[in-house]
């Protein structure tokens, strides 16, 4: 009975769609993290000024950002109104094409667009993904599909490092298209979960993005999902993004390279998003995981900006710990999800992790504004205990979801 029982476990855990939908996060992930990798050399070869680096690289980011932001309400809508399928497949087709036209870019104004371009297919991946294995896995085994998907997805970071260093940066987006065009054989075989379906079924309005925001209690739990997982992307898209200032300001015996520093942060990821996914389901607790991720998160994020050292060694192991400590990613996506029904749960699904992506726009402006009087340093310092400080607080408005059962949907 129990070899039968995991038997079943592990043909649910590994179906087609969530593999694909893991392989999907991977491409997404390879893309996301590769313009961080990519970024000074890219711009080097488009003859900006060293001082010129920063500055576009920030604005480069945001536009990616912003693109997201879009985004993530647009397929969030049309994966709760048209099926998760049709977000899974718009989506790669969009971010595939445009990381091909990166690699053909010969100006700063090109480069811009494409990001955004690609920012928006990017943004209906993950959302999409997420629903469609919470729904098609059991409430007490949903945890580990949602975990699969986080840890391939991160692999997808750690490759684009190595193909950055292999090839050139425009190869590196042409390989990155290529994927994702690949991927879309695979998707032909894809489901929709048997929760949609149903809901199609009764004809039930899907995707009013306006109840989210017309009851008090639904909107608190909206913008808590959100605010949860911005510590992650201030780590990602503050603290590593820009770890070859941080490791100049620190006076480190040696360049920080910033493709070296994004590889070793995700491989922590990888196993941040491990165990935190087995520590769920060993205590049956997302909360009290992703408390402990946080709280973790911000002890490392003060020691890498305070700590007095010189050994660029030593700074590539707190990225390490950085990363480990972001291995709740997936997990708050999943508390996400859960805490709605499913007539919206592709729109939020969707859209709180593009909106915390999209939070890098506010914390890379303020952490700029804050460089001109404070540095580089305590800039980010102040920008890190407001990230966390808000988070925490917003954990604590959140429920235990754990054992949430899915099929249900939203009163008007």
């Amino acid at each position: 009975m129990i070899k039968t029982s995991q038997r079943t476990f592990a043909k649910q855990l590994l179906s087609i769609p969530v593999i694909v939908a893991a392989l999907g996060y991977l491409v997404d992930m390879y893309d996301l993290f590769l313009f961080s990798i990519v970024r000074v050399p890219s711009l080097k070869t488009l003859d900006l000024p060293q001082q010129k680096i920063l500055e576009d690289g920030i604005m480069l980011l945001n536009l990616q950002m912003a693109g997201m932001l879009i985004g993530g309400i647009i397929w969030g809508i049309m994966g709760d109104r048209k099926g998760r399928l049709s977000v899974l497949f718009g989506s790669i087709i969009i971010y595939s094409l445009a990381n091909i036209a990166n690699g053909f870019v010969t100006s700063i104004t090109q480069y811009a667009v494409l990001r955004f371009i690609a920012g928006f297919g990017l943004a209906g991946e993950l959302g999409a993904g997420i629903t469609l294995v919470t729904e098609i896995l059991p409430k007490e085994k949903r945890g580990y599909g949602t975990t699969l998907v986080a840890t391939t997805g991160v692999v997808g970071a750690l490759l684009a490092y190595l193909i950055a260093h292999i090839f050139d940066w425009r190869t590196s987006y042409f390989i990155g298209g290529g994927l994702g065009l690949l991927l879309m054989i695979m998707r032909i075989k894809v489901f929709e979960s048997d929760i949609f379906m149903h809901l199609k079924e009764k004809n039930i309005r899907r995707g009013d993005i306006v109840k989210l925001f017309n009851n008090k209690a639904r909107f608190g739990k909206y913008i808590s999902s959100i605010l949860i997982g911005t510590p992650i992307w201030f780590v990602t898209g503050v603290l590593i993004t820009f770890s070859p200032e941080f490791g100049q300001a620190l006076h480190l015996n040696e360049p920080v390279d910033a493709g070296q520093a994004v590889m070793i942060t995700f491989a922590g990821q990888v196993f941040g998003n491990i165990i935190s996914g087995f520590l769920s389901q060993y205590f049956q607790s997302r909360k009290k995981v992703i408390l402990l991720f946080i709280l973790l998160s911000l002890a490392f994020a003060l020691i890498y900006l305070l700590a007095p050292i010189s050994s660029t060694a030593l700074f590539y192991c707190f990225c390490a710990c950085l990363g480990f400590c972001s291995g709740y990613w997936t997990l708050f996506i999943t508390v996400a999800a859960e805490l709605f029904g499913s007539d919206v749960r592709a729109t939020v699904a969707t859209t709180v992790p593009n909106f915390v992506r999209g939070s890098v726009i506010p914390l890379t402006m303020l952490f700029a504004t804050l460089k001109n009087y404070a540095g580089v340093i305590y800039s980010a310092v102040t920008v890190a205990l407001i990230t966390y400080a808000i988070a925490i607080v917003a954990l604590i408005y959140l429920e235990e979801t754990f054992k949430k059962d899915v099929n249900y949907i939203e009163d008007n």
